[in-house]
């Protein structure tokens, strides 16, 4: 008791006493970052001046995951939500983001937050890190290991958020992580 633990933040992280994920990987995981990933970022970051129909093209939000051999992340098939499905087909974007992540594994995501403040509107994107307390503690390991792999493609990212459940992903929570007291509204609700 009262020792200087070095992997403490390892075991904050979710990672296992060690701070090692079983020796099969170093500490940077190797895992490499599938082209599709980066491209996607960089579209969701650049904002053209774009007609209507290439705008409601555009993503809100993508989910990444590692690939079946956990050595690449990749897009994950069917987890997006694009510009032209809000107020179409989606009523709330951030709750069917947040209904998309699994209840038991771990996944990154992109999200295009759209907030105001009290003197503007703006939209920025975020990064998520979502490690839910009943994922496989591996695959907590893996994906906290393999973490800066993907944030060293996503340069400019403002906001990061790291979620262990549901209840870090209330307005309330994003809103702190925008900007704190200075959000008034967070994707058109009131915070």
């Amino acid at each position: 008791m009262g020792r200087f633990f070095p992997h403490a933040r390892a075991r904050r992280a979710g990672l296992g006493q060690s701070g090692e994920d079983g020796g099969n990987r170093t500490k940077a995981s190797g895992v490499q970052v599938a082209d599709e990933v980066c491209r996607i970022f960089y579209d969701m970051k650049v904002r053209k001046c774009s007609t209507p129909e290439e705008i409601k093209k555009r993503k809100k939000a993508v989910i990444f995951c590692l690939s079946a051999d956990k050595k690449c992340i990749i897009v994950e098939e069917g987890k997006e939500i694009l510009v032209g499905d809000v107020g179409v087909t989606i009523t709330d974007p951030f709750k069917h983001f947040v209904g998309m992540l699994p209840e038991k594994d771990c996944r990154y995501a992109l999200y295009d937050a759209s907030f105001e403040t009290k003197e503007s509107r703006k939209e920025e994107l975020m990064f998520f890190l979502w490690a839910p307390e009943l994922a496989p503690l591996k695959s907590k390991m893996i994906y906290a290991s393999s973490k800066d792999a993907i944030k060293k493609k996503f340069q400019g990212i403002k906001h990061e958020c790291q979620a262990n459940g549901p209840e870090d992903l209330n307005r309330a929570c994003i809103a702190e992580k925008l900007g704190g007291s200075l959000i008034v509204a967070f994707e058109g609700c009131p915070v």
